[in-house]
């Protein structure tokens, strides 16, 4: 019985490194959720989107400047920002999902981002014991209509994970 027992506490367990879930909802109807954890030397955040949303990659404004080339967009979806205070700082730059083209060249309009989930990650160092504030910002959009994203989560930062996740598919936000 002993070890039966134990097969569930191990994935319990991996399961409880995770921030609880900070949902973001347009008329009371969820969109998006994030949550947040330190794994090894490294800060994920990971972005769950609901059928039917996208969300938007860290360099979406560069990605859309580069395509654009001096010229004038229509719009443009605002992009994925990550900020971190208390007590982790973060060293270089961010990792992310690859995002997928939903641009729409023949309106002018250059946009990167999710569907599903994407995952965000950053190379960080302990700065106090007092736990990580992270302020995620960003824009989650149906065909019809967006919602901006402003929101905070609490990493703990007294002791962290292994690193478990396989960070090799990710690219570097440029």
């Amino acid at each position: 019985m002993k070890y039966f027992a134990g097969l569930f506490l191990v994935p319990l367990a991996a399961l409880a490194q995770w921030t609880e879930p900070v949902h973001v909802r347009h008329e009371l109807k969820p969109c998006i959720s994030y949550r947040a954890k330190l794994a090894g030397d490294y800060l994920l955040v990971e972005a769950t989107l609901d059928s039917g949303w996208k969300t938007f990659a860290m360099d979406n404004q560069k990605r859309a400047d580069e395509k654009l080339a001096g010229k004038k967009a229509l719009g443009i979806d605002r992009e994925t920002s990550v900020d971190v205070a208390g007590g982790l700082a973060v060293q270089g730059g961010w990792l992310q999902t690859a995002p997928n083209d939903f641009s729409k060249p023949e309106l002018r309009w250059f946009t990167w981002g999710y569907q599903d989930k994407a995952l965000f990650a950053a190379k960080v160092r302990k700065t106090a014991a007092a736990p990580a504030k992270l302020t995620v910002r960003g824009q989650a959009c149906t065909e019809s209509v967006c919602k901006n994203i402003d929101i905070e989560l609490d990493v703990p930062t007294a002791s962290k994970a292994p690193l478990d996740v396989d960070l090799k598919p990710l690219v570097a936000v440029r």
